[in-house]
This record gives C-alpha cells, structure tokens and sequence, in this order.
C-alpha cells in the first residue's frame, strides 16, 4: 500500500515567498520544472519534514523551493541539458538554474557585463 503524499508547500527563492501548498502524485527531483498558477518554475531543493506519531516516523511535509524558469528564448541546449541565459558570455554559468555569475538573476538582454566567450 502506498501512502498518499501531504501537500507540497512551493517556496519561491527570491524573493522569498511561499506560493501555497499544492496537491503532487510525484515527488520532483532537484532540477526539474513543475508548472503552478501559468508559470513555469525549476525545482532547486526539496525538504522533507517528519512527524514521531504512534512510535514511528511519518512524512508530514514536504517543500519545494523554487525558482521562475527562464523563458523559452533564454534557454539553449547544451550537450544533454539545458542550460539559461546567453552561452556566448564568458560569464555564463552553463547551468539549468544559475545564470551568470555576475548577473544570476538577469535578463542577459542589455547586461553591462557581457563579454564574449574567447
């Protein structure tokens, strides 16, 4: 018998906020993207919390934090991933979830720190 999942509170990064507790038949993996009110967020941390109840342990709850996925045309692919923001910035992080170093947040369009990558 599986045990059914307690709702999942979603957590956004920054700023941080809760965004409500919703109802998962899956539990989703660090890097993954889940879709909540028309927005499409990627999954960065997933924390269990457990209740002692009748001599044993029992999940109680469960969060995601979560951050704004970029849009489709902030996005490339990178050899089997893909990755945000502008690859052709020495900045770039090469990452699903971090932009750049020196600008992680965004938009890539206009950045004063672009340098081409050599």
């Amino acid at each position: 018998m599986e045990q059914a999942l307690p709702p999942t509170e979603l957590i956004l990064n920054s700023p941080q906020r809760s965004l409500g507790r919703i109802p998962l038949t899956s539990m989703p993996q660090p890097g993954a993207q889940i879709t909540h009110a028309g927005q499409v967020y990627t999954v960065l941390e997933r924390r269990h919390r457990y209740r002692f109840t009748a001599n044993h342990y029992q999940l109680h709850k469960i969060e995601l934090y979560i951050q704004l996925a970029g849009t489709a045309n902030d996005k490339s692919w990178l050899g089997d991933r893909w990755v945000v923001g502008d690859l052709t910035c020495e900045y770039n992080a090469r990452s699903p979830i971090v932009r750049c170093a020196v600008n992680p947040e965004g938009p890539c369009d206009g950045c004063t720190h672009y340098q081409a990558r050599g």
